[in-house]
């Protein structure tokens, strides 16, 4: 079930490398383009890759709607259960001492 990328076309990304080696893209985008992708919680979820070649204009990155769905996790005001310290798991059997060896 392969879908058809979604390209943001109305925008400028450009990488600028620093001497230090450090790195940053300048990047802008039409809004008008972002309002046609906004999902029903007001997010626009794009990916940014880099291009193989700079292009005429300079760009360096594209840019493409993200297809990625967040499975729906319950909505709960506490924050996710973590698994018991050490001290408070049961035990498990060390197998040298159990009994039911077959041999």
């Amino acid at each position: 079930m392969s879908q058809d990328r979604v390209y943001i076309n109305q925008c400028s990304l450009r990488e600028k490398t620093f001497d230090n080696g450090g790195s940053l893209i300048n990047a802008a985008f039409k809004v008008s383009e972002l309002q046609e992708h906004v999902d029903e919680n007001g997010w626009v979820n794009i990916v940014i890759a880099k291009r193989r070649e700079v292009s005429e204009k300079g760009a360096t990155h594209y840019a493409y709607k993200s297809e990625y769905q967040r499975q729906n996790a319950p909505q709960s005001s506490q924050p996710p259960q973590m698994s018991p310290e050490p001290s408070q798991q049961e035990p498990t059997p060390n197998p040298i001492e159990d009994d039911d060896l077959p041999f």
